[in-house]
């Protein structure tokens, strides 16, 4: 009982932590020029396992990691084991437009999650990951003659920071051992600062200062279903299905703007509105996914997402709107994902690299909004390993995702990234009576 009591105890220290990396200030989640708009980067959901395989896991059902993708697919576990995963990622990106070329990188802690049986085919899953990220700086200089000629050359520094987290709770049950179900709820909060700083050469004129500083909380659920179904001896297919619930978001948006002129601040503009009121609304998402397995030797799948975030309010709601002469208007998100892994023999006790898995994936995603029109579209492909590690099912699973995001067609930005994760795979026998003879 002593161990367990203990062990209980370092995982809520390590949820602590994460949570307080989480809300460190100063530091980008995710830095995109893309992330200005809306609610920012959408984040990839899934742990270092399903980021391996170009984010597929709607039907996935594995017992040796967690799989959060779907809440149905909790109960694909021992009936003993207590599961942890915590996963960490660095991103380089590198930008191009009309020439133009820079580049960032960034660090994050993407997930940690939890994972307890309840009764016999039942468990119950807990977990805090990011839900979208804001991460952009980026300056200018007016080139308009007209403003130049009157007031001297005026340079616009712009950035934004800031986060949605969600943290959730599922829980699953397995009938006639085939079908599961799951369902999940989400609380989703955060906060997002949006900064655009106007500074004249003449220091006659006063620098302005605007921005957005939006504060959101909401509550939402998530059901799933995975159907297995045997096609040989070692061989079975999984047909598995996901629906998040839209929600509306609460808290407050506050619109500010001031004239700085040495020690001297005017605040010309103050206003507080209401989230709700403005009808801000996280779009609803559908998957749906199906996933062939040898056993513990291999596996196949595809998933498709589909999201409707057209009556998400951002159009018009001051802090999510249009930036400069870009026009933003939201639109219906598309995910299609396929994934593979190997094992070569996972009993080797002679050969350690066979008893490793090798994953590869490809991803092409569709944003949830448009600019003048067109769709913001990203395309990549994975690769990673797991290697084992002590006893039972721990490992240490390592990835690499690399990918585009936009173009440089209709003055839009071109994003190349290289996202490397590392996941630790946490396994352990609970509630196991000894037996003594």
């Amino acid at each position: 009982m002593i161990r367990k009591i203990e062990r209980v105890f370092l995982s809520a220290v390590f949820l602590i932590i994460s949570v307080c990396s989480y809300a460190q200030s100063g530091a980008y989640g995710a830095y995109s020029p893309y992330s200005i708009y809306g609610i920012g980067e959408i984040s990839k959901q899934g742990t270092a396992y399903n980021k391996s395989m170009g984010g597929v896991g709607i039907a996935t059902r594995n017992k040796r990691y967690i799989n959060y993708l779907n809440p149905a697919a909790v109960t694909a576990r021992d009936t003993l084991s207590f599961m942890a995963d915590f996963g960490l990622s660095q991103k380089n990106t590198a930008f191009a437009q009309d020439g133009v070329k820079s580049a960032k990188n960034t660090f994050n802690v993407y997930d940690f999650v939890m994972s307890f049986p309840i009764y016999k085919s039942s468990a119950f899953m807990v977990g805090i990951t990011p839900f979208s990220d804001v991460g952009y700086d980026f300056s200018s200089i007016e080139t308009n003659p007209d403003i130049i000629g009157n007031t001297g050359n005026v340079a616009y520094d712009s950035y934004g920071m800031g986060s949605i987290y969600q943290i959730f709770a599922s829980a699953g049950a397995t009938f006639w051992k085939r079908f599961s179900v799951g369902a999940e709820v989400l609380f989703l909060f955060g906060n997002i600062d949006k900064v655009t700083n106007m500074t004249f050469a003449d220091a006659s004129y006063r620098s302005l200062n605007s921005g957005h500083d939006l504060t959101m909380r909401g509550v939402t659920g998530k059901f799933g279903v995975q159907y297995e179904q045997k096609l040989g001896s070692e061989v079975s297919m999984i047909l598995g299905g996901t629906y998040r619930l839209g929600t509306n978001m609460n808290g407050y948006s506050t619109d500010y703007k001031y004239a700085v002129q040495s020690s001297v601040t005017d605040t010309l503009r103050y206003n507080v509105g209401v989230l709700k009121d403005e009808g801000l609304r996280i779009g609803d998402e559908l998957g749906i996914g199906v996933s062939f397995k040898g056993g513990e030797k291999w596996s196949a799948e595809f998933d498709y997402l589909r999201s409707d975030w057209r009556n998400s309010g951002m159009d018009k709601a001051p802090g999510f709107s249009s930036v400069g002469k870009s026009s933003f208007s939201s639109s219906v998100s598309q995910s299609f994902r396929a994934g593979f892994e190997i094992v070569p023999n996972r009993n080797d006790i002679r050969y350690y690299l066979r008893r490793c898995a090798y994953r590869a994936g490809v991803y092409y995603d569709q944003s949830y909004y448009k600019l003048d029109g067109n769709d913001v579209n990203t395309i990549g492909i994975t690769l990673g390993v797991t290697l084992p590690v002590f006893r039972y099912y721990n490992g240490i699973s390592l990835g690499v995702d690399m990918g585009q995001r936009g173009s440089r067609k209709n003055n839009m930005i071109r994003e190349r990234y290289a996202m490397f994760v590392i996941g630790f795979n946490i396994h352990d026998i609970w509630f196991q009576k000894p037996r003594y003879n």
